[in-house]
């Protein structure tokens, strides 16, 4: 179920991200009349976003969601919701539809069962859904050792999200509690994009599918050892 893309330059991998992006999302817009786009924040697909911002798709009947998002208000510098309305949903892209993690609930536990009724409002299986990873072998929120990690998890779970108390490291900053699609959540798609850049990430890549057997220390491997939902990873250097 795993596919490697690998590229000399991340102009190359993002111009082919974008490529499947837009079709997977024109695909299923012409198909039900609608697309869900499931976003991740971070450094490596920020490009990605600002480039799809201009490009021609009904974006009226897309419908951005998050991955996963830090329990701290839109205005908070990191605020993925508002890291996507910064590089996504601008120009031709300003009239998609927005579907945020963060409520008015006071902690992400308190939020979840708003959240999760927002979600199970979007269309599935998601049409493309985005993830990251970082040096620590988190994807989406999804940290190690974290508290509600296994729950997270489980894949008898049908949650498709999460609340969840990371350990603070250098990798999560003082943001430690977040909201969170669950394995569950993130295998409800058609196809999953692991976008990674640099090789201090390849070299954790590599480790986390060198040695599945400890989800917990690296999380990342409960999305690269299922065997339900394709995924491809894009490395550029």
């Amino acid at each position: 179920m795993l596919t490697e893309r690998l590229f000399d330059s991340r102009e190359e991998m993002l111009e082919a991200v974008q490529k499947e992006c837009l079709a997977a999302l024109g695909k299923a817009i012409d198909e039900r009349g609608e697309a869900s786009f499931m976003v991740s924040g971070g450094s490596s697909p920020e490009p990605l976003y600002r480039s799809l911002s201009t490009a021609d798709l009904a974006w009226e009947s897309v419908y951005v969601a998050l991955v996963d998002e830090r329990w701290v208000d839109f205005e908070h510098d990191k605020s993925n919701e508002a890291f996507i309305v910064r590089t996504l949903m601008q120009n031709k892209a300003a009239s998609a539809n927005l579907i945020g993690m963060k409520n008015t609930a006071a902690t992400a536990a308190e939020g979840l069962a708003d959240c999760e009724a927002a979600y199970q409002q979007l269309a599935q299986p998601f049409d493309v859904t985005i993830l990251g990873m970082g040096p620590d072998g988190h994807t989406a929120s999804w940290f190690p050792h974290a508290q509600g990690l296994d729950a997270a998890l489980d894949p008898n779970n049908s949650a498709l999200c999460a609340a969840i108390i990371a350990n603070q490291s250098e990798v999560t900053g003082t943001a430690t509690e977040r909201m969170t699609l669950t394995l569950t959540g993130a295998l409800r798609s058609h196809s999953l994009m692991l976008l990674i850049t640099g090789q201090e990430k390849l070299n954790v890549l590599r480790q986390a599918l060198a040695d599945d057997t400890d989800t917990a220390a690296m999380p990342v491997r409960a999305i690269l050892q299922q065997q339900q939902v394709p995924i491809t990873v894009y490395w550029a250097p």
